[in-house]
């Protein structure tokens, strides 16, 4: 809702005499709190509502977490605009303890993410993972009732919602690589919209919309499927861009790693340079791994 109230100001200030109303719904990945993304169904189960709203015609647009989007989408819809992204780093939040390091072994870490399970599991193998799902309030809600030690959060969404206090320490890429698309927003239309693409183009932010394209090339390259612990994070300086990617076992055990960079206009084939490398290294034995495990 944050996100749909943003984009609205936004246009609101581009085209102050457009009406926009904001359409609320809930969809099945808001309501299965219970098991993991990968247990049923994946990303596609926060946006399969709003495309039948727009398909029906009661939406417009659909505005979302881009890290939470499936890396392929249906024919007739496409990602017409990506905005400025926000802090891509992952957040670490506890009542009692500064970072990971500081956690006692045996310590309960909370995440929904494969991708976070890996790093944490590779970093601090005396830790416990277990998983939390719901929206901000009922994860921070466990976490205060004593259910985990700490939870590892997107570092955008603490932020957005005028939550960053409860942060106690920020992530670095170099300990924890983001997923493909954190930290950055984007709106869905119709394919046959170009109406209303001409209309969002405003608000797309080239260099973020160049780093995330690199970032969900290379997760479809392996699948592009939540149940895939792949991290994948794209930096720009000037006209060049650099992306890191880490692929793993959910033990943490196997790591492998790329990292190389590019022509910042041709995300498409850097990913494919990140991929490679990452085959090159045994990514699809790591990957038959974890789909045996999950």
């Amino acid at each position: 809702m944050w996100q749909a109230e943003y984009v609205r100001a936004r246009l609101s200030g581009l085209y102050p005499d457009c009406n926009i109303e904001i359409l609320s719904m809930t969809t099945r990945g808001d309501q299965i709190l219970d098991r993991t993304l990968s247990q049923v169904g994946g990303k596609g189960l926060f946006v399969k509502e709003l495309e039948v709203a727009m398909a029906e015609g009661r939406a417009d647009l659909a505005v979302h977490s881009l890290k939470d989007m499936p890396m392929k989408l249906l024919q007739d819809f496409t990602l017409s605009t990506v905005l400025e992204r926000e802090d891509p780093r992952d957040a670490f939040v506890s009542n009692d303890y500064a970072s990971l390091d500081a956690l006692p072994t045996g310590s309960v870490v909370g995440t929904s993410s494969l991708r976070r399970q890996v790093l944490i599991s590779a970093r601090f193998p005396q830790l416990q993972i277990k998983s939390l799902r719901g929206n901000l309030d009922t994860r921070l809600g466990k976490l205060d009732r004593g259910e985990y030690a700490a939870i590892i959060l997107a570092a955008a969404g603490l932020k957005r919602l005028g939550l960053a206090g409860r942060i106690k320490a920020l992530i670095e890429p170099e300990q924890s690589l983001p997923a493909p698309g954190q930290g950055a927003m984007a709106i869905e239309v119709r394919s046959e919209r170009a109406d209303l693409q001409q209309i969002l183009a405003p608000l797309n932010h080239l260099p973020t919309a160049q780093a995330v394209t690199a970032e969900r090339t290379l997760s479809r390259a392996f699948g592009g499927s939540c149940q895939i612990p792949l991290a994948a994070f794209a930096t720009i300086t000037g006209n060049q861009m650099r992306l890191r990617a880490m692929i793993g076992t959910l033990d943490g055990h196997r790591v492998v790693t790329a990292d190389a960079s590019g022509a910042a206009d041709a995300p498409d084939a850097l990913a494919k340079k990140i991929a490679e490398a990452l085959e090159v290294q045994g990514a699809a034995a790591i990957l038959a791994l974890c789909t045996e495990e999950s």
